[in-house]
């Protein structure tokens, strides 16, 4: 099995139309990433770790766990196009909402926004949630009145749940702060940003575990959620189970096509080491 590596730090949605609202795509780093959810509101307990190896135990040691959920980036390519599409064909739109949800999962329709989506399906889901933060501003009026104010990421959440898939993207796609966020995080970087209307051929999905135990690829470009299989009670996204059922399965579809593309980044979001 080969490794997951560093690709170059881009990602690609063909399906959004050019006419829709475009993002600069953010880099493939842990530290942009971790500046973008907590200037959000997420809190600076957790943080955004790179995995060097998904296979070998001392390198795994050095991210925390449990692990939060996953982020994995990797080429666009027609293996997996073909593979993606023969999933979906037979499968509804997605239409679930509210508090019943297992997942929350938001659909797609900012064009190179999918390293946002994918990292507001990791805050939105499992363990994350717990370290949410509220600002408890207190805001005095003239009636004595006082009003405690959410943080963005709280109020995002909060908002989305009882929405439509629909209703949702439209909620991102209108979030003036998640747009403002995403933009100085996009700034930063170690490489140089390509710009928001390129054609980028990675793209990024989220696996997270529901309260059930339940392994879930989330993914904008998708009909809906995808429940990849049971996890057990204290087996977390990064462990061997985990894997085999999420991230080693894009990599053995790449080998089965020729081995050709193999530029994947693992990415998990875990308890803060400072």
């Amino acid at each position: 099995m080969a490794e997951a590596t560093k690709p170059n730090p881009q990602t690609n949605d063909p399906d959004v139309p050019k006419t829709r609202k475009a993002f600069v795509p953010l880099e493939n780093n842990p530290e942009v990433m971790t500046s973008l959810v907590h200037k959000l509101g997420l809190s600076h307990a957790l943080s955004f770790h790179d995995v060097y190896s998904i296979t070998d135990p001392d390198m795994l040691a050095f991210v925390p766990r449990p692990a939060a959920a996953l982020l994995l980036v990797f080429p666009v390519s027609t293996s997996y196009e073909t593979s993606r599409m023969d999933e979906d064909k037979e499968k509804p739109e997605y239409e679930g909402k509210g508090e019943g949800e297992p997942v929350v999962w938001y659909k797609q329709t900012i064009r190179n926004a999918c390293g946002l989506i994918g990292i507001l399906h990791a805050l939105s889901n499992g363990l994350a949630t717990n370290f949410i933060e509220v600002e408890w501003s207190m805001l005095i009026f003239d009636d004595g009145g006082t009003v405690e104010p959410d943080s963005d990421l709280h109020k995002l959440v909060k908002d989305a749940i009882p929405l439509a898939p629909a209703q949702r993207a439209d909620l991102l796609y209108n979030s003036q702060a998640l747009e403002s966020a995403h933009q100085s995080a996009a700034t930063q970087g170690d490489s140089a940003a390509p710009g928001a209307e390129d054609n980028i051929d990675l793209h990024y999905v989220c696996f997270v575990k529901d309260e059930k135990s339940n392994l879930w690829e989330l993914d904008g470009r998708r009909k809906g959620p995808l429940n990849r299989g049971a996890l057990g009670v204290d087996e977390d996204v990064l462990s061997e189970k985990a894997l085999e059922l999420g991230v080693k399965k894009f990599l053995a579809r790449e080998e089965a096509a020729g081995g050709g593309e193999l530029r994947f980044s693992v990415i998990a979001l875990a308890q803060s080491l400072d």
